[in-house]
């Protein structure tokens, strides 16, 4: 069993910065993929980035290629999402995922665990 805590969202302008971070519990975080989707209002939750269980590895939905950066701290049990030059468009719920079953299990729509979510909102 692993729980997820998001923590990091708020209100940013345009071309702000901003880092997510989502604290895991349990043993065997280390062996889990990790990822970060997005749910905006009347919305389905779409992904966003996805790294492996060692950070060998990551994916990012084409939307934020380049802008954000998913990262891992196997030793902290956390993984972070820093998010550069903010959109509007990147206003939304942000929502942690893990799953035992590698980077697969979770694109494109999320593994076994999922955190509360944190709001992220980018103003114009």
């Amino acid at each position: 069993q692993v729980q997820l805590v998001e923590s990091g969202g708020g209100l940013v302008q345009a071309g702000g910065s901003l880092g997510l971070s989502c604290a895991a519990s349990g043993r065997t975080f280390s062996s889990h993929a990790m990822g970060w989707f997005r749910q905006a209002p009347g919305k389905e939750r779409k992904f966003v980035a996805v790294i492996s269980w060692s950070g060998g590895s990551t994916h990012y939905a084409d939307s934020v290629k380049g802008r954000f950066t998913i990262s891992r701290d196997n030793a902290k049990n956390t993984v972070y999402l820093q998010m550069n030059s903010l959109k509007p468009e990147d206003t939304a719920v942000y929502y942690c995922n893990a799953d035992a079953g590698g980077i697969i299990a979770i694109i494109p729509r999320g593994g076994d665990y999922w955190g509360q979510g944190t709001q992220v909102t980018v103003s114009s």
